[in-house]
């Protein structure tokens, strides 16, 4: 199905039995938050105010209440409007245009911002289905149709009370949007995991790479040596049939094939272009945003970088993580003055930095802790995109009519004591 067509007014393909009505029609409030600056009636006292939310809370499915702005209990009771119930389904006018998430109710009776506030009627729709649905690659598709502006885009309320919403019955708009609930939890477990996983990466390569915490069977004392010392300038220029490369922070130096995307490729002839080998490392002397990039291919660099390679024996894993630490950054900070106002980063700059030098057995085992760890947290990550991805294959199967769920006759809804 080619989504890209769908409309505000056009549903596209879905299930035969459910309904299609106008947002307006089937809410009971439809309204937007705030409008207007809020900074005169903020505070700082979490105790006593009264949490207001904006539009970078809303998440697709869920509210980040990590960042969290408090008003004064007197502005609250001035805005009525924009004073939010659990279950009400919010809609980010501007920014990330669009996305959607439901109250829970640890956020009950807080205030807002930017946001569409969208109450539907609890016997008619379900507000975790609408917020699965709104946030579906369908519903994203169709929701752009509601955007205007040139400079600054958002969306209109009245507009988005005349965007049709596909439903079923309660009982399967429930069933739905707790399967679907339940994809968003493991999703989110696991990209928590990957945040907990680079913060202790991060800890645990400072220490390793700086000596503060040694690996097993490791005693003998580090040394520092300068860097040209252990580095050459290994620059010469290449061959016009050699691949061209890219240097990127995040994954070093690789062929320009590998980059997402459309890539520039030079004009006139790349005969100063400088020979890189596998094993080497590319700075840039023009400006410094952090870092030295490893390579593991053979082709050609822009005459912008200097091309290193050791002149001792060394592990070049080891010094790959050890040019991304901060240990390195303040190293080269302190060695170059005034790198904050643009000046030029000279090679002479890098040969005074003082590096550090275990033996080289430690350098190796040093860099498979570490490449180790990188490779859990890559793993990872990509488990998260494949559950995204069937996330993302289910719903357009299920809200197209292609599958269809087993519904209960009734479903029991939990009530308070």
């Amino acid at each position: 199905m080619r989504v890209e067509r769908l409309t505000p007014l056009l549903v596209g393909p879905s299930p035969a039995h459910w309904k299609q009505q106008y947002i307006d029609e089937i809410t009971d409030l439809l309204t937007n938050g705030f409008v207007g600056t809020s900074l005169p009636h903020q505070t700082e006292n979490s105790e006593t105010g009264i949490r207001y939310l904006q539009g970078f809370n809303v998440r697709p499915n869920r509210l980040d209440l990590s960042r969290t702005t408090w008003v004064t209990h007197d502005f609250h009771a001035k805005n009525r409007k924009s004073q939010l119930r659990e279950g009400d389904v919010l809609v980010v006018q501007s920014g990330h245009i669009g996305t959607v998430a439901v109250v829970p109710r640890e956020a009950a009776g807080s205030n807002c911002h930017a946001v569409i506030i969208c109450r539907f009627k609890s016997g008619i729709v379900d507000p975790n289905f609408a917020s699965q649905y709104l946030n579906s690659q369908i519903g994203q598709a169709r929701l752009r149709g509601l955007h205007v502006g040139s400079s600054l885009t958002h969306i209109n309320t009245s507009e988005l009370g005349r965007f049709k919403l596909p439903f079923p019955q309660l009982n399967e708009q429930r069933t739905l949007a707790l399967l679907l609930t339940t994809w968003d939890a493991a999703i989110e477990l696991i990209d928590r995991l990957i945040v907990a996983k680079h913060r202790h990466f991060a800890a645990t390569s400072h220490r390793l790479l700086t000596s503060r915490m040694r690996l097993r069977g490791f005693k003998e004392k580090w040394g520092l040596r300068r860097a040209d010392e252990i580095f050459e300038n290994a620059s010469c220029k290449g061959h016009l049939n050699e691949p061209l490369l890219s240097v990127t922070q995040e994954r070093g130096v690789i062929p320009r094939h590998m980059l997402e995307g459309r890539v520039t490729m030079p004009s006139g002839e790349t005969s100063a272009f400088k020979l890189v080998e596998p094993g080497n490392f590319v700075i840039s002397l023009r400006s410094f945003q952090g870092g030295l990039e490893h390579s593991n291919y053979r082709g050609l660099v822009s005459p912008a970088y200097t091309v290193l390679r050791g002149v001792i024996p060394i592990d070049e894993r080891f010094f790959r993580h050890y040019f991304k630490s901060p240990d390195f950054i303040k190293r080269l900070s302190v060695a170059v003055i005034g790198i904050r106002d643009g000046k030029q980063i000279s090679f002479q700059d890098f040969c005074s930095i003082k590096l550090p030098l275990p033996p080289v057995d430690e350098q190796q085992a040093v860099a498979t802790v570490l490449d180790q760890a990188e490779a859990e947290i890559k793993l990872l990550r990509k488990y998260s995109e494949s559950l995204q991805t069937q996330k993302r294959g289910l719903m357009q199967k299920l809200f197209t009519g292609r599958w269809r769920l087993p519904v209960p006759k009734k479903t029991e809804v939990p009530t308070d004591a």
